[in-house]
């Protein structure tokens, strides 16, 4: 089982509408075709939305125009505007009308065949310029077609089974801890009944608590729990981890699939003291590892974390986000990513994971459905000069519609050639 997790950055209210959703699902479930293809495994997927209105910075305040302001910390707490950079409680409302907003269309999507997409023209590769690469992928999507096809030949109507009814779950970074308590509740464990449904991956098992949350409950009577009800699975960021601080504390409460992001400043004694607390009873794929190095630290940091854990009885989820730790300025001076360090960042985490007896169990990216034009590199050969024709991120820079199929196709016939 492999958990694909991508979205914004940070989303904004003005984004909350039925085309920019439609085009995130779309992409999340064509990465994950795409995956299921090459790797033959289950995809968990988890969409950075419906609550990822919150951004930490590293900085109170910034220099705009000679005026020193606010910074701009997500649309849940002040605006992009300078002259609306005061913190504001009725956008905390504000941000849980558009995240209800947004849970509502994800279900009438999913109950009206939006999984279906087994058709070629519902696959833009007009995009890519290398012949070559066009053709591969191509001929992977008509595999996938052809898959489809000679599934309804033998009588499984792929119009009606599961690749037209499938799990979507949402994730988002846990800052805002006002937010986060006010959608906290106590509630009794929702279980299938069935001891049996395991992962073929010990440190997955949290995926399928995932799924028990939207099934049917059973009759035995379980301890009431508290849950954070904004999500179904929520994050500490590498800023807000400190052992001592009020998110680890909140977090160690919530019965939610849990994540923490690892930077290269973390220390592995570090590491295994928040695990300790996160993890306290040692179940199995309770906590989610979220690694961000950059490109050029995953080999001096992720081995050592990875041997930390294994010296333990903490049985996590390892998964690499690639992003985060590879944010350049262009000569333009915006904000970007090269996809060959994303890459770089993927391909290193499978080698190193191998190399130490372990494995990575996901990938987490920032990203959208839309052809933006916010990072350089990619099928699409795009460049630092390009980089301003589409340009909309508020805040960090997405992969976009082709360069997130690029990495799913590059993911795929890694796990395919490690088979």
């Amino acid at each position: 089982m492999f958990l694909l997790m991508g979205g914004d950055c940070a989303e904004t209210f003005d984004s909350c509408t039925s085309t920019a959703i439609t085009d995130k699902l779309k992409i999340l479930l064509q990465m994950s075709l795409v995956m299921i293809w090459g790797m033959r495994v289950p995809i968990i997927r988890v969409a950075r939305m419906a609550g990822q209105y919150a951004k930490p910075r590293s900085s109170s305040t910034e220099v705009v125009d000679g005026k020193t302001v606010l910074t701009f910390r997500g649309e849940i707490l002040n605006g992009m505007d300078i002259n609306e950079r005061n913190p504001d409680p009725k956008r905390l409302v504000e941000a849980y009308f558009h995240s209800a907003a947004t849970m509502n269309f994800i279900r009438s999507l999913l109950s009206n065949n939006f999984a279906d997409l087994q058709f070629p023209n519902n696959w833009d590769l007009e995009w890519v310029k290398d012949e070559d690469v066009r053709l591969e992928y191509t001929e992977i999507i008509k595999k996938l077609a052809d898959a489809f096809d000679f599934m309804n030949t033998i009588g499984e109507n792929t119009h009606n089974s599961a690749m037209t009814s499938i799990d979507f779950f949402t994730a988002h970074e846990g800052l805002v801890l006002e937010y986060e308590e006010a959608m906290t509740r106590k509630l009794s464990p929702i279980s299938t009944g069935n001891s049996k449904s395991k992962s073929s991956l010990k440190s997955s098992l949290s995926f399928s608590s995932m799924k028990n949350l939207t099934a049917a409950p059973s009759t035995e009577k379980k301890p009431d729990h508290f849950y954070n009800t904004s999500a179904h699975f929520l994050w500490i960021g590498d800023r807000t981890r400190q052992i001592n601080g009020a998110h680890v504390e909140y977090f160690r409460n919530i019965r939610n699939p849990i994540g923490v992001k690892v930077g290269p400043t973390m220390e592995p004694e570090e590491l295994i003291r928040i695990l300790d607390i996160l993890d306290s009873n040692f179940e199995d794929g309770r906590v989610t590892l979220i690694t961000r190095y950059g490109c050029n630290n995953v080999d001096k940091n992720l081995p050592l974390h990875i041997k930390a854990v294994q010296k333990t009885r903490h049985r996590v989820v390892w998964c690499c986000d690639p992003c985060h730790g590879n944010t350049v300025t262009s000569p333009s001076g915006l904000k970007t990513r090269n996809l060959v360090d994303i890459t770089k960042e993927i391909q290193r985490n499978i080698i190193i994971h191998r190399e130490c007896f372990s494995q990575l169990n996901g990938i987490h990216l920032e990203l959208t459905g839309e052809h933006v034009t916010e990072c350089v590199g990619g099928s699409e050969d795009l460049e630092h000069h390009t980089l301003p024709t589409n340009y909309k991120s508020f805040c960090d820079p997405r992969l976009n519609y082709l360069q997130s199929l690029d990495i799913a196709f590059m993911i795929s016939k890694h796990f395919s050639k490690d088979d």
